[in-house]
């Protein structure tokens, strides 16, 4: 082959050599170079192009390198047959299809994000009231890390998680949720999830989980692509049925006892005994209890959690920092039965800590300068305020049949009287620009009927106006339908 054809664009932002590239794989690929065929030498396509022989050798020598030529001394560069290591005919469909789907999921990305934009007022159940956050204190916490612990402060630390802050929750567990434990059983994690998965390595995937319906459905979701098999159990009043629990092969219990979610419920000690019983019954029966939502409790005393009464080492406990601080902290924490920790460092010991080191030196010392608490004792106080208000607020309408899940938590489960399912409702209220939530999502499978639809209304990131004007609009939803309907 004496000169190659190429069309070059000086105008482009792309280098000459990456056109020259580019133009040569892509002839190779569809066949128009054949496999040993030889190419023009750099000298003359270089002349040929008006180029400089350095940018077609910067082209040539990028194709040798990911093996789209090759070169012999003393002879020149021949095309190689990348057809023999892989069929590359259709890499034009296979690129535009590639580039459909990233589109297709840039669009949903979009989408997403107008329509969180669109909405006047989400009654989300994550949202925090985060306006009141003693942001001054922690960034004169890290700066002070910073400065005085710099270079200590950017290591990988410990794999398990820093021991100091692994004192401090220790310490905080006992005293606030009455865990018993040594700062050894504690593991930090990045996310209830990342702790989920190295249980799922240590425990092995022979174990069944049984988990409440409706539940906490990334927990559910994170179960079954880990592998394991998940059973649904049913709730009475007082959570999991554990008669239910016994018809299952279940050997692992995952349970909400202090505020489940979505309900509610609390769990009486008769019920917690009763799980801890079934535990008992079997060698390698154990209970994951997520204290989910644990600190935010509006009447009477915190309940203490499940891991307090367990004197045989059967409840594995899940606790994490991001209601009661923020989520972008990503600090979680797992407490571990004695008898498993060195089963845990045999599996996992190798993994390195997911959480920075500053971000726990800096909880670390935001607890023990006293933020921690105050900021807690605040939020506690908002959220209090927001559940009285909502709570008010609601008792004025006609179309609220039954208020469940009072007292704890940042939402309120509403029955609904109206002629509308729950997912008309949903769609009314969008098209409002109301977003509310029903029940029946969070359903594993079994979703049960009902007269009445059922919404849950968070209020953890919402003003009070924001409250009594999202209710006002509901309202109006509500009202419109029941004439249409008369």
């Amino acid at each position: 082959m004496k000169e190659l054809a190429i069309t070059l664009d000086a105008e482009k932002k792309q280098p000459l050599y990456e056109q020259i590239y580019e133009a040569l794989r892509e002839a190779i690929l569809q066949g128009r170079i054949l496999q040993g065929e030889k190419l023009p030498s750099t000298r003359f396509e270089a002349d040929y192009l008006q180029v400089s022989r350095s940018t077609v050798e910067l082209a040539y020598d990028q194709l040798v390198s990911e093996g789209y030529i090759h070169a012999e001394p003393y002879r020149g560069y021949f095309a190689c047959d990348v057809r023999e290591l892989y069929d590359l005919t259709d890499i034009h469909t296979a690129d535009t299809q590639s580039q459909s789907i990233l589109t297709e999921i840039r669009s949903e990305i979009a989408a997403e994000k107008d329509q969180k934009e669109t909405y006047r007022i989400d009654f989300s159940l994550n949202a925090l009231a985060l306006e009141s956050f003693p942001y001054n204190g922690l960034s004169k916490i890290m700066k002070n890390l910073l400065l005085d612990e710099g270079e200590q402060i950017m290591s990988s630390g410990s794999a398990f998680g820093e021991a100091n802050l692994k004192e401090t929750i220790c310490d905080y567990l006992f005293h606030a949720r009455n865990v018993r434990c040594v700062p050894e059983q504690i593991v930090i994690g990045a996310g209830n999830e990342y702790l989920q998965l190295l249980l799922a390595q240590m425990l092995g995937k022979e174990h069944c989980v049984a988990m409440e319906s409706p539940t906490y459905l990334r927990a559910y979701k994170t179960f079954r692509n880990i592998g394991f098999p998940v059973q649904e159990v049913a709730l009475d009043e007082s959570g999991m049925r554990v008669d239910l629990l016994r018809e299952t092969d279940a050997s692992i219990a995952y349970v909400m006892p202090s505020h489940q979610f979505p309900l509610g419920i609390v769990m009486p000690m008769k019920r917690r005994l009763e799980l801890l019983n079934w535990a008992m019954e079997e060698p390698e029966r154990y209970i994951i209890e997520d204290d989910y939502d644990s600190e935010f409790r509006y009447k009477g005393k915190p309940i203490p959690a499940l891991q307090g009464i367990d004197r045989f080492g059967r409840v594995i406990y899940l606790g994490t920092f991001s209601k009661s601080v923020a989520p972008s902290t990503r600090i979680s924490y797992m407490v571990l039965p004695k008898q498993l920790l060195s089963r845990f460092r045999e599996c996992c010991g190798f993994y390195a800590c997911t959480v920075p080191n500053l971000m726990q030196q800096a909880i670390c010392q935001f607890m023990k300068a006293g933020y921690f608490e105050k900021n807690l004792n605040r939020m506690r106080a908002i959220y209090k305020a927001k559940h009285d208000f909502m709570l008010a607020e609601l008792r004025k309408y006609p179309w609220v049949l039954n208020i469940m899940g009072e007292n704890s938590g940042l939402h309120l489960l509403v029955e609904v009287g109206t002629t509308l399912t729950e997912q008309g409702v949903i769609q009314k209220c969008a098209e409002q620009k109301i977003r509310v939530y029903g029940l029946s999502e969070y359903y594993i499978s079994q979703n049960p009927k009902r007269e009445y639809p059922i919404l849950l209304l968070g209020y953890g990131g919402l003003t009070e106006e924001q409250i009594a004007d999202g209710l006002q609009m509901i309202d109006g939803v509500l009202a419109e339908m029941a004439c249409q309907t008369l």
